[in-house]
């Protein structure tokens, strides 16, 4: 591939990015947990409102997290990563569209349809993910997985400015019809802007290993799970990184997740909540930059230490807010940190795993991500339940992050990365001698 070739590239797999992160911010962030909370559920009593969406972020990472590692091998062994990020793609914009028909009190109806929706956005997030280390090269690839959370956050921050634009101005008998119908610009935006990367970004080469071919594929991938958990110790410090990973992106994905939420059941405003949920896509994508830039002067598990430092003070701030000012200023924070924290895990990541099995060792890493992501809101969900309010499980969050760094400072990127590349040299070889 020559050089314009790359760089095309690198542009087309960045715009999935742009294209997923506007289902992240209208329907994730902003627009549908207000509008389940004062439509679709508004018949329920108390706070149950805010504990079914956590059951229902809950449920559907469940169902991600078990899917992703399988699917993962399977993609790795037939060589369909950009064939299996299509499947979740269009089941993800199909589910999305299918939220216009949500009206007051179809609560459940909202919570199958997100559902299936987020799971078409986790899974093809596997595949996507899965494909940075083969596009990237390893003297680049924080650079392009920040680039890519900055770009983003700009286009999921101009299709929310465009539907809050819809939902604010529109007199008050069409919000209802304006809300569903920014579902329907989701579904569009997703999927007209996911066709880059399955026009320019290339399939990795199929590796198939001695004794593979002709077998069925379900099969085949149980087994390279199967020799993957039983060889983890080659893979010590991947090993911990993922469980560094899962710990202090339990409590990044928990904020995320319950920011606006827990902003409404407090008191915090409307215009406000989702004000600042438009601010953090904003000023996310310089600071997105700044942490690739920083990664290298100063390291990438540095930057990511600095991160969590953050979102430890973030933690301890939500359990005091009470006035708006505050949540503007927590989500100020917030965008300082998120973009960067997660890009140069994902390509941290990425560094060391071997490229012919990138899908499978992506699945684990979203296995991490998911498994994290149904614990925080699901403690958020009890401890709202059976406390009567939620300040108590912003603290709880402070743990995960401590716990997260703690082990962070076990894992050596040097060996993690030698081990990595001897593993795809091996099954580049026995690939080879397959055929």
């Amino acid at each position: 591939m020559d050089e314009k070739q790359h760089k095309r590239a690198i542009r087309a797999w960045t715009m999935y990015d742009w294209a997923n992160s506007a289902f992240a911010t209208t329907i994730m962030a902003a627009v549908l947990p207000v509008y389940y909370a004062s439509v679709a559920a508004a018949n329920l009593p108390g706070n149950l409102a805010t504990v079914y969406w956590a059951y229902t972020t809950s449920i559907s990472l469940l169902i991600a997290a078990i899917l992703s590692p399988i699917l993962g091998a399977v993609a790795d062994f037939s060589g369909a990563k950009k064939r299996f990020l299509t499947i979740f793609m269009l089941l993800g914009v199909t589910a999305t569209a299918l939220l216009y028909f949500v009206r007051t009190g179809d609560w459940l109806m909202a919570s199958i349809f997100f559902i299936l929706g987020d799971l078409g956005f986790a899974g093809s997030l596997v595949f996507y993910d899965s494909l940075l280390p083969h596009v990237a090269g390893p003297d680049e690839i924080d650079q392009v997985s920040s680039r890519g959370y900055a770009i983003g956050y700009l286009g999921g921050g101009l299709l929310l400015a465009i539907n809050l634009a819809m939902i604010m101005l529109a007199p008050q008998e069409l919000t209802g019809l304006m809300t569903r119908l920014s579902f329907l610009s989701v579904a569009l935006w997703w999927f007209v802007f996911s066709i880059p990367l399955l026009k320019w970004v290339s399939e990795p080469p199929r590796r198939i290993m001695p004794g593979e071919s002709g077998r069925n594929p379900i099969a085949v991938s149980f087994k390279r799970l199967g020799h993957t958990f039983r060889e983890i110790t080659r893979y010590r410090d991947l090993f911990i990184f993922l469980v560094a990973f899962w710990f202090y992106n339990d409590g990044i994905g928990t904020i995320i997740k319950m920011a606006t939420i827990y902003g409404a059941e407090i008191g915090i405003g409307q215009t406000t909540l989702i004000g600042t949920l438009l601010m953090v896509q904003f000023v996310g994508i310089p600071f997105a930059f700044l942490f690739g830039w920083l990664a290298k002067k100063i390291g990438t598990k540095k930057s990511i230490y600095l991160s969590l430092l953050v979102y430890t003070g973030i933690a301890i701030a939500g359990y005091f807010m009470q006035k708006e000012w505050h949540f503007w200023a927590l989500g100020f924070a917030v965008a300082t940190v998120q973009g960067g924290s997660q890009a140069l895990s994902r390509s941290l990541f990425g560094r060391m795993v071997p490229k012919s099995k990138s899908a499978e060792f992506f699945g684990f890493f979203s296995v991490s991500e998911k498994f994290a992501g149904i614990a925080g809101p699901l403690i958020f969900g009890l401890v709202s339940q059976f406390m009567g309010n939620s300040r108590l499980g912003i603290i709880s969050l402070i743990l995960f992050f401590i716990i997260g760094a703690s082990l962070l400072t076990f894992v050596n990127e040097k060996e993690g990365i030698r081990v990595a590349e001897k593993e795809e040299k091996e099954l580049i070889e026995a690939a080879v001698s397959a055929d």
